[in-house]
């Protein structure tokens, strides 16, 4: 996790479920465990989340603010949090929206970190997120990857949207 404010530029696939045995082999491999609630937000585009991510035994907080500028890209502004302040600020919870608990592999690629969201709400696909430099930046997917499609502009696979409404639909 990125502390400050950066420019965030990720893809993201919807991807067949993968072997997550395989995940937890790859060299480099972090496992975190996510609870991430989505806060009250004052204008579109716009979002605000905390995070607890537990990983290697260790409990972190984060809260973050993400202003979407395309597509593909917002500005992002992390930064670490205490547990009071995580619970202070669990009450602004977005109507409608549920906490988000996920798995998050991340896994070191050809020069980028390949990031597996595994959601406990489904056992035949999931999301992978990779960080780019650039909109127009290609990047290489191993082989084991069994991507659907791209959802990095499809709002209905956006977090926050998950959290509201998770979707069954046949793949």
């Amino acid at each position: 996790m990125s502390e400050g404010k950066h420019f965030e530029i990720e893809r993201k696939y919807l991807i067949r479920y993968p072997d997550v045995a395989l995940l937890k082999a790859q060299k480099g491999v972090e496992q975190w465990e996510i609870v991430q609630i989505y806060l009250t937000v004052s204008g579109p585009g716009e979002t605000r989340r905390i995070r607890q991510l537990v990983s290697g035994g260790e409990i972190k907080y984060y809260k973050t603010f993400k202003r979407r500028l395309s597509d593909l890209t917002c500005v992002e502004e992390e930064g670490e949090i205490d547990q009071l302040e995580f619970i202070r600020l669990s009450k602004e919870l977005q109507p409608g929206c549920k906490p988000l608990n996920k798995t998050r592999y991340r896994i070191p690629y050809v020069g980028h970190v390949l990031e597996f969201d595994i959601y406990p709400f489904w056992n035949d696909r999931a999301i992978m997120e990779i960080e780019l430099e650039r909109e127009d930046e290609g990047a290489a997917l191993p082989e084991y990857v069994r991507v659907i499609r791209d959802v990095s502009d499809d709002v209905a696979y956006k977090n926050r949207q998950l959290a509201e409404n998770v979707i069954y639909e046949k793949i």
